[in-house]
């Protein structure tokens, strides 16, 4: 019972730090300084969107985390655009680390994670369960996000299959991250509490713990 309540807490938790936030930033006018940063991506046309995704594939290939590029997604392109271009970045980046340790660096990438015994059962269980593991490994982050698309790589899992689940499964924390920023972004831009995003944000975070809740439990049938 204690373990249910603490988890159902936790999407009022989250919105209860970016009110704090909101007023924080409104205190020290930090809305004001994003502006000029958005009006310049706006500048760069349809140039602007597409340097974001380039920018979130390179660092996802460089192992870079890719959580500040995500958050600023929020920030400067607003909840729908900004998780629609983090998505791009975040799968293109991801299929490409796949492809780089599968066809590009196999030994050198092979020779890095081998030492790791949770690679080792990360890929025991993919040649068993396919699929599903590339699902539940993206919703519960047992392995850093980086380390996984290379991961994978040295699998027995398709490319394709890969691809589409890594996508798909990475959107419920993708829209979370990104309505959050655009929450904070447009508090600090307009001086006042936006009710309806963080409304948003509430219920997206709460089916978001659930996935994630289930994905763990799930994990844990499949280990057993």
């Amino acid at each position: 019972m204690a373990e249910r309540r603490r988890v159902n807490w936790k999407p009022f938790a989250l919105v209860g730090v970016l009110v704090a936030l909101m007023v924080l930033a409104k205190v020290l006018d930090l809305g004001e300084r994003l502006v000029p940063v958005r009006n310049w991506i706006e500048s760069l046309g349809a140039f602007g969107p597409v340097a974001f995704c380039g920018l979130y594939i390179v660092a996802g290939v460089a192992m870079v985390p890719g959580i500040a590029l995500t958050v600023g997604a929020g920030a400067l392109f607003g909840a729908v655009w900004g998780s629609i271009y983090v998505s791009i970045g975040s799968t293109v980046g991801s299929a490409a680390s796949f492809l780089v340790a599968r066809y590009v660096a196999r030994d050198s990438v092979s020779s890095w994670l081998s030492q790791s015994p949770k690679f080792r059962h990360l890929d025991d269980m993919t040649e068993r369960h396919g699929a599903m593991i590339v699902a539940i490994t993206r919703l519960v982050p047992i392995f850093p996000y980086n380390l996984l698309n290379y991961g994978y790589g040295l699998t027995k899992v398709r490319f394709a299959t890969y691809v589409f689940w890594s996508w798909l499964c990475m959107i419920p924390a993708t829209v979370l991250y990104v309505v959050g920023a655009d929450a904070l972004f447009t508090g600090m831009r307009d001086g006042e509490i936006p009710w309806a995003l963080l409304g948003a944000l509430a219920i997206i975070a709460a089916l978001t713990f659930f996935i994630v809740r289930t994905a763990r439990r799930r994990l844990k049938e499949v280990e057993a």
